[in-house]
């Protein structure tokens, strides 16, 4: 049987309540308002994984020959419920919570999550509206798509490698057709999911030939394709600085056949650099983790399936707020914990990765999202 990678206690280096001071009820008086960590960043965005499943394989992110039929998922009784979700988003909009995105795995795999959408919607206010986005592979998007918009969902982002259907089958690894995932596009953007974002992991010499097609493709269609550097998330994918295609090379490439224009971000902490069409037939973006890294501009926090709170994409530690919510710790004790986990945050990975960082046992991408 295979071991699972997720790195487990020890590994994960969990912080129990007690090691934090924190008690249960709550005493400091951190348990509302903005916060803000060593750097500086407020806390704004929360990720959070519904499943640690997917029904692909990508190269990229989880690989066969780790992730393969005997590899032992979550048990369902160690993910949190779609109450405990809603509880732990609840105590997260006392500290400015303005956007959630729901993640995996594949996402809609998770049986009946346009309950959790509605459920989740249904804590925005005109005074402090909520952001409900979803990232998804776009398996199931054609079947779904309406529903999870019905439900609430304000926005979704597929992850479409290669319009390339030899090429996405192999780094999709299941024989998957992209033409499913193009109908799942479609479905979005019919049912008024627009702009749907389009995000394309570029790895040198497996995609990257497949830079301007793409964007050709979704040019005026109300889609972003937004081109991501490969990265170094997790153990299992064999990175390597030699795989990546920087960022100012595909704008570069993109650019010599269909002008471009550098636009502003919408705000701040964004992590796409825009780029608009010069013809005003939409935008592209570009997110360059690798080689322009943005970590003193990050205000989001992840939230595994199992209840873990990770400050950082690469971390290599998490904090276990399942433990706090199953263990009667009140929404003031929860609240002030989060506060103290974040204000204490001093995550700067990209902008101090080395070869020997790089290769450090990090928490996988499939068990936290992207």
């Amino acid at each position: 049987m295979s071991e699972r990678i997720i790195p487990i206690t020890d590994a994960r280096r969990i912080k129990p309540l007690p090691e934090l001071g924190i008690s249960k009820a709550g005493t400091s008086g951190a348990t509302d308002g903005l916060v803000a960590d060593t750097l500086g960043r407020k806390l704004r965005d929360l990720r959070i994984s519904v499943t640690d499943r997917c029904n692909f394989r990508c190269v990229y992110c989880m690989p066969k020959e780790i992730f393969g039929p005997d590899y032992k998922y979550l048990a369902r009784s160690d993910l949190l419920s779609f109450e405990e979700i809603i509880r732990l988003v609840r105590v997260f909009r006392r500290h400015g919570i303005q956007k959630v995105r729901l993640t995996g795995g594949e996402p809609l795999l998770r049986r009946n999550l346009e309950r959790l959408i509605t459920d989740l919607s249904a804590l925005g206010t005109v005074e402090q509206p909520l952001d409900i986005t979803l990232t998804t592979n776009g398996s199931l998007l054609a079947k779904k798509a309406r529903a999870l918009r019905e439900a609430g969902l304000t926005r979704i982002t597929v992850s479409l490698d290669s319009l390339d259907d030899e090429t996405f089958r192999a780094m999709n690894d299941v024989d998957f057709p992209v033409s499913d995932v193009l109908e799942g596009i479609d479905a979005a953007l019919a049912a008024g999911l627009a702009p749907v974002k389009v995000n394309m992991v570029v790895k040198r010499g497996v995609n990257d030939h497949h830079v301007v097609a793409m964007a050709k493709r979704f040019k005026g269609t109300g889609c972003i394709v937004r081109f991501i550097e490969y990265m170094d998330v997790g153990a299992s994918n064999g990175w390597r600085m030699d795989d990546v295609v920087p960022s100012a090379e595909i704008v570069r490439r993109i650019n010599a056949e269909m002008p471009l224009e550098q636009a502003d971000p919408h705000y701040r902490g964004e992590v796409a650099e825009r780029w608009l069409h010069a013809d005003g037939s939409g935008e592209i973006g570009v997110i360059s983790s690798v080689t322009q890294a943005f970590c003193r501009d990050c205000n989001r926090a992840r939230l595994s399936t199992d209840g873990m709170l990770y400050t950082c994409l690469f971390a290599s530690q998490g904090y276990d707020l399942r433990t706090l919510i199953r263990n009667g710790t009140s929404d003031d004790g929860i609240a002030e914990a989060i506060a103290r986990l974040w204000s204490v945050r001093d995550d700067r990975y990209s902008e101090i990765r080395t070869a020997e960082t790089a290769k450090a046992r990090k928490v996988e991408m499939s068990y936290i999202g992207g």
